[in-house]
């Protein structure tokens, strides 16, 4: 049977693809495989989990060389995105991610890539390494401080402030700085941070609970000059800093990308609206307040950290 006809045949618990219509067509079967389950990151500070397979996953680009044919190889990679409609945004990451994880078609820079057999690869290479040990006169240079450099070069104010526009259209270009190790110091205390977001200690925010409604109605509403987090009818968070506010990704702070991505909402395609929307915040709630906390610590210590860089930086305002 010809893929096209098997269009109106379907189970639409999945989603069809092009490939899998094909592959139908032909008779191939698909074994499923558990270890093929693996944490993907949607949106920062969100991860859903995803079946990563060559079979079901339309186009996966180089996904595999990053995190293996299963996507569960150890990497960690700087996602960022840049274009004319978004501010430059970035952040470190130790798992896939969807193709719009930053903003409309994000770019993904490994520390390693692997091959078919699943052995891993430097991928920055010997002459970028040797680059940086001859301008800074220093044989001891690793690779990985380079990576843990350019990711603290990447969040300093004065650099993005002053290639703003190439920043919007051209690959990131990473200059020379003085401190080299200072400045690769700060790269991995973000990257530390921004990879373990789920495990840093809590901000103390302060949690207020009533019981205005029997079945309260999600709200996951922020009013950042009050420094409140209304979750629900019957639940709001208290004391966030005004610092907290200041780590964007994008037009976002992180609080607001976990406050959107928990919000529920009517999917526009019409099956998936009526089959699976199955969600309710209600079922997360423990889960979201945990996470801001959580989210609220690293936001107030990337901004002081990024403080640091902004003090560090020889570009002139």
């Amino acid at each position: 049977m010809k893929w096209e006809k098997l269009k109106d045949i379907v189970d639409n618990s999945i989603k069809w693809t092009r490939g899998i219509y094909q592959n139908a067509s032909r008779g191939k079967l698909i074994e499923f495989n558990s270890n093929k389950i693996t944490a993907c990151y949607y949106r920062p500070f969100y991860k859903l989990y995803i079946y990563f397979s060559k079979e079901l996953n339309e186009t996966r680009y180089q996904m595999p060389k990053i995190y293996g044919e299963t996507g569960q190889c150890e990497n960690r990679m700087i996602c960022y995105a840049n274009n004319e409609q978004t501010p430059f945004l970035l952040m470190s990451i130790k798992n896939l991610c969807d193709l719009n994880f930053c903003a409309r078609g994000s770019f993904c820079l490994p520390l390693f890539i692997y091959d078919k057999e699943g052995n891993p690869q430097e991928n920055i290479t010997s002459w970028a390494l040797e680059l940086f040990q001859t301008h800074y006169k220093n044989q001891e240079i690793k690779k990985e401080q380079i990576f843990n450099y350019v990711y603290a070069v990447l969040h300093d104010p004065k650099y993005r402030q002053k290639y703003e526009q190439n920043l919007k259209r051209e690959f990131p270009r990473v200059p020379f700085y003085d401190n080299f190790e200072q400045w690769a110091k700060l790269g991995k205390e973000l990257i530390d941070l921004h990879l373990n977001y789920e495990t840093v200690e809590k901000y103390p925010l302060q949690r207020i609970d009533s019981d205005n409604a029997k079945i309260p109605k999600a709200k996951l509403k922020a009013d950042k000059a009050k420094g409140t987090i209304q979750l629900d009818d019957n639940t709001r968070l208290e004391n966030v800093p005004c610092e907290a506010w200041e780590y964007l990704l994008g037009n976002r702070s992180a609080l607001e990308w976990v406050l959107d991505q928990y919000k529920e909402k009517t999917p526009k395609d019409a099956t998936i609206a009526q089959n699976f929307n199955t969600y309710k915040f209600a079922d997360h709630k423990e889960h979201v307040i945990d996470l801001l906390c959580r989210v609220c610590k690293v936001s107030v210590e990337t901004v002081r950290i990024v403080q640091a860089l902004h003090n560090l930086s020889p570009i002139l305002e």
